[in-house]
């Protein structure tokens, strides 16, 4: 119970430093959504990093690791450390820019004036916000599952996800985007000197990794955990365009309009990828090892459950596998190597470590309130007719809201993190990456090509959540064949998700987001923007 008691004290330093940092001489919009434009170096680098952290790269990414193997690491890592500073540098910089000329607070505003439309922007604004939900659902997820870990069970998931939700909303309603900024600053230093301690400390406890990893490789049945043998080429190909999903999220977006100076970027870029090398790779590493737990009752469990999936899976009905699968999850196996392997002081530091990268969601539920207040809000007159300080508390209403919405998906949410995250939020994400690309980049882009993007992705993702509520989830390395033309498997139903001719959908998608823009803008000349704003934005 004491690793509980230091995690429930260490939520209290969080709502704390949320609370401070967030006293402020204005109230005004600008500062409470943007801190006023006045991140500095340290923080910028730090809260951006940290809230592109989630659950999803701690427990999602050692569970994920757990049940696949080594290769988890090349999924995500090795590709996101490349796009997303290129992003940052190409993207977030120009958004800087823009933002700072013409005091955009939102990507939506940016896409209004650049496109010269108006209702298309709210239909842009409601697809990016039912996309980012999934995205806090993880973190309420992380949280409930990280509290009933370090609490063997004392702290329910429901009543763990309760706090960590309350406690988050709690210091974005008062805090707003300059608590956020702190909180996750403190969090990310927190979470990085996380992954060299663990390993260190659970290397120890297992009797070293190299022999761990020996007997791995020696075993017939979890030696594939060491290569890339249990995903297929095409599904690693998948992965390459998960990080485009970075440059689309909002709140990526809305934390770049935050810096102080240009040349705060300039740091970034070249220490973001450092940094997902210092959490990646023990949480793969640490996820990969835990197969050989099996000392620990709770991971012997998580193994037999697997092994009896895989065996009997195919022939179990729905619930039966449903059940199995939940039994097997890796999302808590750091929690229960630091619960067996740890001494208890640190086992309750680690925790605490823990829950810092899994409260990210935080940066997410201030972006969509800075969005519904300005994109709808303020865009159709509240502001002007109710004043500023309505318009902060509108989005202080829409905090509480989103959170209770975040709360009750995730207290029903059937899936592991990594597959929620990869298959909606990033997945989504990345089909509305042409929009950000076209805005900046392409100048005969136009307000129906943005128009088209948005409704196929919408139309996209509810076609995939609707697939995997229809049709169950077969055993493990199976697959139940959906759509068949000319006897080719076109879409597919397996364990972890939906493919399309072997690729997860975030491939078609993307493409498809991509060849509508350049068809539907094409074809659409008469509506693209004057050419005094085409030089506004140096198209």
């Amino acid at each position: 119970m004491i690793p509980a008691v230091v995690v429930f004290g260490y939520l209290a330093v969080v709502l704390g430093i949320g609370l401070f940092a967030g006293r402020t001489r204005s109230r005004d919009a600008e500062d409470y959504f943007l801190a006023g434009r006045t991140i500095g170096p340290a923080v910028f680098l730090l809260s951006l990093f940290g809230t592109n952290m989630t659950a999803f790269s701690i427990l999602g990414a050692s569970g994920h690791a757990f049940a696949n193997g080594i290769v988890t690491y090349g999924l995500m890592a090795s590709s996101s450390a490349l796009v997303i500073p290129l992003g940052i540098f190409l993207i977030g910089t120009r958004l800087w820019a823009l933002g700072k000329r013409h005091g955009f607070m939102t990507p939506v505003q940016m896409f209004r004036d650049r496109w010269e439309c108006g209702h298309i922007g709210t239909v842009i604004f409601a697809v990016q916000a039912v996309l980012l939900v999934p995205y806090i659902v993880i973190a309420v997820m992380g949280g409930g599952t990280t509290l009933r870990a370090v609490s063997n069970g004392l702290v329910p998931y429901w009543l763990g996800g309760a706090v960590v939700s309350l406690v988050v909303m709690c210091y974005v309603f008062f805090g707003g985007m300059r608590g956020t900024a702190w909180v996750n600053t403190f969090q990310t230093v927190l979470f990085l000197s996380f992954g060299a301690i663990a390993v260190v400390v659970i290397a120890r406890g297992m009797g070293g990794f190299s022999n761990a990893m020996e007997s791995l490789l020696a075993s017939p049945s979890t030696a594939p955990l060491l290569t890339r043998a249990r995903v297929s080429p095409l599904y690693f190909l998948s992965y390459t365009f998960i990080p485009l999903s970075s440059l689309a999220f909002p709140h990526i977006g809305i934390f770049c309009l935050t810096a102080k100076r240009l040349s705060h970027f300039r740091r970034t870029v070249i220490l973001y990828p450092l940094c997902l090398l210092a959490i990646w790779l023990p949480s793969v590493f640490l996820g990969v090892a835990a197969n050989r737990a099996v000392d620990l009752p709770a991971i012997r469990a998580k193994v037999e459950a697997r092994a009896t999936l895989a065996a009997q899976g195919p022939f179990l009905p729905p619930e039966g596998r449903a059940e199995l699968r939940a039994a097997a999850s890796g999302d808590d196996v750091i929690l229960k190597l630091v619960e067996g392997y740890a001494p208890l002081w640190l086992a309750s530091l680690l925790g605490a470590a823990v829950m810092a990268a899994v409260m990210a969601s935080d940066s997410q539920i201030l972006a969509l309130s800075t969005m519904f207040t300005e994109d709808v809000f303020a865009f159709y007159g509240g502001a002007a007719r109710f004043g500023p300080a309505v318009q902060v508390q509108t989005g202080r209403i829409f905090v509480i809201v989103l959170t209770v919405v975040a709360y009750a998906i995730a207290m029903s949410a059937p899936q592991s993190i990594f597959d929620i995250a990869s298959q909606y939020a990033f997945a989504g994400y990345s089909a509305l990456s042409p929009l950000l690309i076209a805005a900046l980049f392409w100048k005969k882009s136009t307000k129906w090509g943005a128009l088209a993007v948005a409704v196929w992705t919408a139309a996209a993702v509810g076609g995939v959540a609707l697939l995997q509520a229809t049709v169950a989830a077969p055993g493990p390395g199976s697959a139940v064949a959906v759509l068949t033309l000319g006897g080719v498997e076109v879409v597919s139903r397996a364990a972890s998700g939906t493919t399309v001719l072997g690729l997860l959908p975030v491939v078609p998608m993307t493409l498809i987001s991509a060849l509508l823009m350049f068809v539907v803008s094409s074809l659409t000349p008469s509506a693209r923007p004057a050419p005094s704003t085409l030089i506004r934005y140096n198209v």
